[in-house]
């Protein structure tokens, strides 16, 4: 465990692989805050961050005078209570307090053509330019919890263009299975590729367990933030779920990550990347919401294993984001400004949505 995470992130982090290795089943009674607090040594308030974050990511739920109760299940594959659903705020719109500031995007701008010069004009690798590549690679580490080099990180023209070279990588002869209903763009790019997709029915914590287990599919295409246009959010049983299916034969994972920067949470969603420990997961991610939807930028990141298959059946295609766009958004990674906007957007969606729902407390916004 890395020793510059505060304090309530370790004790949550323990308190979670607690949890999912089986210690505390579900429905089992968590030990008191104060009795955390005394064996441990920490403030109570230490404590009380730490439960909050494993009742947001639902791990566990709590009981008015009675204590917090294990609500993760390890493993079957049935979901969650209706009522242990986490309700998410809407999308973030582009456009006024929304929009990332323009004053700090043109400065920016400057900077980098003050900087890289005629390097602009030169051709990008064609898995994207290092200094982005790495400025990601130390975000993810920071923020998503996914630890992968820059080497595993590849740049593209927004997910749809990504999601075809998913299709060539992996190979035309397999199904994809993909969430019913769904961003009606992913079955179609799917499909205009020449693979057939199986369409898996939502229920209210996820794809439905009976739906996942009788899937044709080999790979997976998930969007555990926010399903569009349902808004469902996968449970932490449903991910653990998705990784078990993932793990039996030669299975993969597309985790597309869309708008998981704006989580009302006080840390945001962990990824189903960084909860697997195998090497079959690919996460998903682009700048139309956090920056701007005009620059169409996207990234993902492979398995290791994966990128020498990447390597041999996709990577002579040229990076399709021009230099000047690749170095805009590694000046805002490297620089801060970019991390600065999104808990700007998330403390004021975490106002707006308190002021909206004054009881709400353990589930978003305390």
């Amino acid at each position: 465990m890395r020793t510059d995470k505060p304090e309530y992130l370790k004790l949550y982090e323990f308190l979670r692989d607690e949890i999912t290795r089986g210690a505390w089943p579900l429905g089992a009674r968590l030990p008191s805050r104060r009795q955390i607090a005394v064996d441990r040594g920490l403030s109570a308030v230490t404590v009380d961050h730490s439960y909050e974050l494993l009742c947001q990511e639902g791990y566990a739920e709590a009981r008015p005078r009675s204590g917090f109760y294990v609500t993760y299940r390890r493993s079957d594959g049935f979901a969650a209570p209706e009522s242990q659903t986490r309700s998410r705020a809407n999308p973030a719109a582009y456009g006024g307090e929304d929009a990332f500031p323009f004053s700090v995007l043109a400065k920016a701008m400057r900077r980098v053509l003050a900087d890289y010069g005629e390097a602009l004009l030169e051709k990008p690798p064609n898995a994207g330019c290092p200094e982005l590549r790495g400025a990601l690679s130390r975000y993810l580490a920071r923020n998503r919890g996914i630890e992968a080099g820059e080497d595993q990180i590849v740049i593209g023209s927004g997910s749809e263009y990504l999601y075809g070279l998913v299709v060539e990588m992996l190979g035309k002869d397999r199904v994809f299975a993909i969430e019913h209903p769904s961003y009606e763009k992913i079955e179609r790019v799917y499909q205009a590729k020449g693979v057939a997709c199986d369409q898996l029915p939502l229920g209210h914590d996820g794809i439905r367990s009976a739906a996942l287990a009788g899937t044709r599919g080999s790979v997976l295409h998930i969007t555990p933030f926010r399903s569009f246009p349902t808004g469902v959010t996968a449970s932490a049983s449903k991910r653990a779920e998705y990784i078990r299916w993932a793990a039996q034969g030669d299975r993969y994972i597309v985790e597309d990550d869309f708008e998981s920067e704006f989580s009302l949470l006080r840390k945001p969603e962990e990824t189903v990347f960084s909860l697997s420990e195998g090497e079959n997961v690919i996460y998903m991610n682009t700048f139309t919401r956090t920056v701007s939807p005009s620059l169409r930028v996207g990234y993902m990141v492979l398995p290791r294993r994966l990128v020498p298959l990447f390597e041999e059946r996709v990577g002579f295609y040229s990076c399709t984001v021009p230099a000047f766009e690749q170095y805009l958004l590694a000046d805002l990674i490297s620089g801060g400004d970019f991390e600065r906007h999104i808990n700007r957007m998330r403390r004021m969606r975490r106002r707006q949505a308190k002021s909206d729902s004054p009881c709400q407390t353990e589930r978003g916004m305390v």
